[in-house]
């Protein structure tokens, strides 16, 4: 059998194009750049009632109160600082009322840079994430109780 120059070259063309996807798949293609975990997440809460902001830390798997909130951070990530800046913390937010039982309000993720995003639906409380840090700049939660 004789192949002419045309299916020739249509051959070659071919097997090159099936070949593509493979080398594709090598790992040469760009990655998602990975997240940084750190230990401690900073978070803002808002008191709409007194319209009192709060900032406060509380450290990855320890537990912090703001106003009746019972928050506990599971992890806090933040992008290498050669991306575009961003944290995000996955939270448990229960809430605590005096002779009630304890009852979950929120579990997520939560974006520094999206707060609305993922928000906590309250009527006296908002809280949201600032950042995550490396340590705490105090040593403890300073939220109030």
């Amino acid at each position: 059998m004789r192949l002419t120059k045309t299916a020739l070259s249509l051959a070659i063309v071919a097997g090159i194009m099936c070949a593509l996807p493979a080398a594709a798949q090598t790992g040469t293609e760009p990655r998602e750049p990975a997240w940084i975990d750190l230990p401690v997440a900073v978070l803002q809460g808002l008191d709409k009632i007194t319209a009192r902001i709060s900032t406060f830390e509380i450290p990855v798997d320890q537990t912090g109160r703001f106003g009746t909130f019972i928050i506990t951070p599971r992890a806090c990530r933040q992008k290498p600082p050669t991306e575009t800046p961003e944290s995000a913390a996955f939270l448990e937010i229960d809430e605590q009322k005096p002779d009630e039982e304890q009852a979950r309000l929120f579990t997520g993720w939560m974006f520094a840079s999206s707060p609305a995003l993922n928000a906590v639906e309250h009527p006296v409380y908002d809280v949201w994430l600032l950042e995550c840090r490396s340590a705490s700049t105090n040593g403890q939660s300073s939220a109030p109780q």
